[in-house]
């Protein structure tokens, strides 16, 4: 079976340093392989089995690291999930939003990019006839789940409100985390935010831009757990150990029942 190295810049070791990928599907999905911490210009693959994913690039047969971040490899695709930076908007993304401006055919929402998004009228699920009052719709201040429709090389953002995910925001929180972080907040396949809805009850939408809406009777632990996934995202077997974290914190909060006993 072919076996291909995982490398550091400019070490030419390959005892400790140096760890195989197995080419086949159980063994690239690897755990502790996927969680290995690579740093820009770092070989993660020398072999032509391999496609170079998001945040690599490819030199004749190796594929190296763009960024500093988290090696992702699954299905023959190696991908690089940056430990930080800023979030770059991508069609079919969502984010959270406050509307900003209104202008006589669309909003514009800001989403903590340089460039304010805009949400055209036909970006509206209901109808919307020219010269309507468009505060009837939405308001300044009003916060949006919103999908990004395009993006131009110009970095104009178009967003709509269409999608059946895609609503208005009433109450709760907002929490604020490192955009690259999104992705370990979510988890494999929704395991890590479900857990966090699960155990608190409370409701959470997650923007890609790196701006997360909570609400719930358990605000302050969901927030404290959210910070806490964002802070320990390097780290492996991180889904137990939040469920042991919110377990605890469950514990602490105690039911309704035996605060009043108190």
């Amino acid at each position: 079976m072919t076996s291909v190295k995982i490398i550091p810049k400019n070490d030419g070791k390959t005892n400790k340093d140096t760890e195989n990928i197995k080419t086949d599907k159980a063994d690239i999905q690897n755990k502790k392989q996927s969680k290995k911490i690579v740093l820009p210009g770092d070989i993660l693959v020398e072999s032509i089995d391999f496609l170079a994913g998001y945040g690599t690039y490819r030199e004749g047969k190796k594929i190296y690291s763009k960024v500093l971040g988290l090696l992702r490899d699954k299905e023959h695709v190696i991908s690089v999930i940056p430990l930080a930076g800023p979030y770059t908007p991508r069609p079919r993304d969502f984010i959270i939003g406050e509307v900003t401006y209104i202008g006589y055919s669309n909003w514009k929402v800001n989403f903590g990019y340089p460039n304010d998004a805009t949400l055209p009228m036909s970006g509206v699920p209901e109808f919307i006839e020219n010269g309507a009052d468009l505060t009837r719709y939405y308001k300044r201040g009003d916060l949006l789940f919103a999908a990004i429709d395009s993006v131009t090389k110009g970095g104009i953002i178009q967003i709509t409100m269409k999608d059946k995910r895609a609503r208005k925001l009433f109450n709760g929180k907002i929490i604020n985390i490192s955009p690259p972080k999104v992705p370990r907040l979510i988890g494999k396949e929704g395991t890590m935010i479900s857990q966090i809805k699960n155990k608190t009850g409370c409701i959470i939408n997650v923007g890609q831009n790196g701006r997360i809406w909570v609400k719930g009777d358990n605000e302050a632990l969901a927030t404290r757990t959210i910070k806490m996934v964002e802070k320990l995202s390097h780290k492996s077997g991180l889904t137990e150990t939040i469920s042991r974290y919110l377990d605890d914190g469950l514990k602490k909060i105690g039911t309704p029942e035996k605060k009043e006993k108190k």
